[in-house]
């Protein structure tokens, strides 16, 4: 196993791998959509996860993510990858019940490789409290794996990234610039204690940030995955006919984030998000590597939640406070909609 170098056998690592969202809407543009009383979220909404309510007291949340290697080794690149399928189902407010297991290997792959990376998964759902009841596998000249999730969630408690309001206060629960990290370690620029910070950051699930913020009035909440930050923003403020105001300086950075991304060593991801956003944002005097890492696109990231301003302190005392939480940031705020751009960058 230590000879397969798994990112070496993918063109894209992780989240940088997905269809780009400008991209994904005229795709699905034309197809038909029917409607059913008791689908609370479908794909028409640009959310995490579709929701299909069961009875009064009970709704199902069904997602699927799956990507190439963003590891080298095979059990880290199963446990990353269930871990940031199960983030669609916290980001919801919801509980990870059922797991199917998404992979494409190589035909020639070692058999040892391929357990380990089944293994990564298996550890991690377990660690969720759900498990594995099956899954799909096919032959590819690239790995892929991934899961198929589904969770449970009250109707009445559901989280949308649609349902912020102008005064909430917007808290982000992990680190960023996962996607140049990334980039730069197929490179052979990033450092082992920063690879390793990266990867543990990557298999953390947001378990327990979303243990703390179903405690609060919480109005939005969203995962940020392959769009990055401002396109899982744009979509929560478009969803919510609101804008946001941002802070670039108060989240936290992963060590030599800033400096690859001022050398330039970007994902292609960051082009496609920047593509599809920047319309939208007003970028004011942020520079321009600050830029490049709000558009950076995120593997396995952090629940970015609009609070109620009455509680929002005491959420993020908690979220600070816990050692499951990676980060808890208070990044920006809410606002009425004036028209011309959604997103601002202070």
């Amino acid at each position: 196993m230590d000879t397969v170098k798994l990112t070496k056998l993918a063109e894209c690592a992780g989240c940088g791998a997905k269809v780009g969202a400008g991209e994904l809407v005229k795709l699905l543009g034309d197809l038909p959509l029917h409607t059913d009383e008791r689908l609370l979220v479908g794909y028409d909404r640009s959310d995490d996860a579709s929701v299909y309510k069961i009875s009064d007291e009970l709704a199902i949340v069904q997602t699927v993510d799956f990507f190439p290697p963003i590891a080298d080794d095979p059990f880290r690149f199963g446990a990353i990858a269930a871990a940031n399928a199960m983030s669609d189902i916290y980001a919801m407010g919801g509980e990870p019940r059922l797991a199917l297991n998404v992979m494409a290997v190589p035909e020639d792959m070692p058999r040892e490789t391929v357990h380990e990376i089944l293994r990564g998964g298996y550890t991690k759902v377990y660690e969720a409290g759900a498990i594995i009841t099956g899954g799909h596998s096919i032959y590819d000249k690239e790995p892929k794996y991934g899961m198929a999730v589904t969770g449970f969630v009250h109707p009445e408690k559901l989280l949308t990234n649609a349902g912020a309001k102008p005064g909430d206060v917007l808290i982000y629960t992990k680190p960023v610039g996962a996607g140049v990290l990334t980039t730069g370690i197929k490179a052979e620029m990033v450092s082992k204690e920063t690879a390793e910070e990266l990867e543990q950051l990557m298999m953390t699930l947001n378990r327990g940030a979303r243990d703390i913020m179903v405690k609060y009035r919480v109005h939005a909440c969203t995962d940020v995955t392959g769009f990055g930050l401002m396109g899982h923003l744009l979509e929560m403020a478009q969803g919510s006919d609101t804008e946001v105001h941002i802070r670039p300086d108060r989240f936290q950075l992963l060590p030599q984030a800033v400096e690859l991304a001022e050398m330039g060593i970007l994902p292609a991801g960051m082009y496609r998000n920047r593509h599809f956003a920047e319309a939208f944002v007003d970028v004011g005097d942020t520079p321009l590597p600050i830029q490049d890492l709000m558009f950076d696109p995120q593997t396995s990231g952090g629940l970015m939640i609009a609070a109620d301003p009455q509680d929002a302190d005491a959420l993020l005392r908690e979220l600070s406070s816990s050692p499951d939480v990676p980060a808890a940031c208070m990044v920006g705020e809410v606002a009425a909609y004036t028209g011309g751009s959604r997103i601002y960058l202070a």
